[in-house]
C-alpha cells in the first residue's frame, strides 16, 4: 500500500499536498536528530572517567550489553512499524496532524529523555532508555512512512544497509582492521563535532534566512558525495561504540553501565539508517 503512494502518482491532490508539505520539514527533523542524539550521547567522553561514574552492583559483559541493544532495538522496530501504519491511514485521510505529531513527538521527546539522561545519568536507565525507544520508534516510523511516500521500496533498502554497515562495521573492529585508538576517538568526535556545527548553521539559515548551505541538501554529484562522507563518519562512530563497550567490561563497570553502552549503539544506528535514507533519496532524484 505504501508503495502505491510513491510520488503522489495515485493520492489525491490534497494529501499529495499534504505529503509535500510534511516532506519540506523532513531534513529539518534529520538534522536537529543528528545534532542532539550524537552530540548529548559523544561517545568520546565514554571514557575511564565516565565508567568510573556510573554506580552499580556486578559488574558490565558484552552478552548483557548486546541484550539490552537488542532490547532497545527492537522497540523502535516494533513502535516503527505501529507508527509507519498509523501514518499511513492518516496520510490517506488527509490527516497532517496526525503525521506531524508522531513526528514532533518522537523527535522532541527523544530529545527530552536524552538529555535528562546524560544530567542525571541514574543508577537504573532501563525505563528513561525504553522511553527513548519509545520516542524514536515513533520519529523514524513517521520519516520512513513519508520518504516512502516519494520512493517506493526505500526503506528496506535503507534498513538493509544500514544492517551491511553495521555488520561490516562490527566485522572490522573485530578483526582489528581498524582500532579505536586515542587518536582514532579524537578524530572522529571532531569530525562529528564539526558535522554538528554544519547542521546548527544550517538550522540557523533555514528558519531565519532565505538561504541553505550549498550542496548539503542538493542531490546532485557534490550533494551526494557530501551526504555520503557524512554517512562513513557516522559508520565509523560504530567503532568507537564498540570500543567503549570493550573498555567497560574491561574495566568492570558496574551492571547496569551495559545500558549505556547500549544507548550509545543505538543511537549511533538510528544516526546511520537516516543518513542512508538520505543518500538513497539523493540518488533517486
Amino acid at each position: 500500500m505504501v508503495g502505491q503512494l510513491s510520488n503522489c502518482k495515485n493520492t489525491t491532490k490534497n494529501n499529495c499536498k499534504i505529503t509535500n508539505n510534511i516532506a519540506r520539514l523532513t531534513k529539518d527533523f534529520v538534522l536537529a536528530h543528528t545534532i542532539t542524539m550524537r552530540y548529548s550521547t559523544s561517545n568520546p567522553v565514554m571514557t575511564q572517567n565516565f565508567w568510573s561514574n556510573i554506580q552499580g552492583q556486578n559488574t558490565m559483559t558484552l552478552q548483557g550489553t548486546i541484550g539490552k541493544l537488542a532490547y532497545l532495538l527492537g522497540v523502535v522496530t516494533v513502535v516503527a512499524f505501529i507508527a509507519a501504519y498509523v501514518a499511513l491511514d492518516a496520510l490517506e485521510a488527509g490527516n497532517a496532524g496526525v503525521i506531524n505529531g508522531m513526528t514532533w513527538g518522537g523527535l522532541f521527546g527523544g530529545i527530552v529523555v536524552a538529555v535528562i539522561l546524560m544530567i542525571m545519568r541514574p543508577e537504573n536507565p532501563a525505563a528513561l532508555m525504553t522511553i527513548y525507544a519509545v520516542m524514536q520508534g515513533l520519529f523514524v516510523g513517521s520519516l520512513s512512512l513519508i520518504f516512502e511516500a516519494f520512493y517506493s521500496g526505500i526503506i528496506i533498502q535503507a534498513a538493509f544497509g544500514t544492517l551491511f554497515i553495521t555488520g561490516g562495521m562490527l566485522f572490522i573492529y573485530s578483526s582489528r582492521i581498524i582500532r579505536p585508538t586515542p587518536t582514532f576517538n579524537k578524530v572522529i568526535g571532531s569530525m562529528v563535532f564539526s558535522i554538528m556545527m554544519l547542521y546548527l548553521v544550517s538550522i540557523f539559515f533555514y528558519f531565519f534566512t532565505p538561504f541553505e548551505i550549498p550542496f548539503l541538501h542538493s542531490s546532485g554529484p557534490i550533494g551526494i558525495g557530501v551526504t555520503a562522507f557524512i554517512l562513513c563518519i557516522a559508520a565509523l562512530s560504530l567503532i568507537s561504540d564498540f570500543g567503549f563497550i570493550e573498555s567497560g567490561v574491561k574495566w568492570n563497570a558496574p551492571k547496569n553501565a551495559e545500558w549505556w553502552g547500549a544507548f550509545g549503539v543505538l543511537v549511533t544506528i538510528i544516526w546511520i539508517y537516516i543518513e542512508m535514507v538520505r543518500l538513497l533519496a539523493k540518488i533517486r532524484d
